[in-house]
């Protein structure tokens, strides 16, 4: 077994960090890449998530669409944004739940004091 820095790289354990974090770890891990004109204008190339931000889907069969973030799912590692369903076989239609990193931000949800002074920082 590998160890670097009392660490260890085993992928079972990564994992289990994964499935084991706390909520505040987890939120960021629902971190998605911004938009090039947030990034000019904030300087970060990722933040995280939250309902109400606008998405853009840049990965699987839903790609192009554009959506407000409906949930975020932070026991699933998951979100739901507006516009993304999938029918099902009654023909009722039921949110796509999409992984953060398949998305990009383009317009964030900025009524928050302390998500701004988070983009600041």
């Amino acid at each position: 077994m590998k160890k670097i820095s009392g660490r260890s790289e085993q992928p079972r354990k990564q994992r289990k960090a994964r499935y084991n974090a706390p909520l505040h770890i987890r939120h960021q891990f629902m971190s998605a890449p911004l938009s090039e004109e947030l990034r000019d204008k904030f300087g970060k190339r990722s933040f995280p998530l939250r309902k109400g931000d606008t998405v853009k889907v840049m990965r699987g069969d839903d790609k192009g669409k554009e959506g407000k973030v409906r949930s975020v799912d932070l026991k699933n590692e998951k979100i739901t944004v507006e516009g993304v369903v999938v029918a099902r076989s009654d023909l009722s239609e039921v949110p796509r739940s999409i992984h953060p990193s398949n998305v990009m931000i383009t317009k964030l949800e900025l009524k928050d004091k302390l998500r701004e002074s988070a983009l600041r920082r």
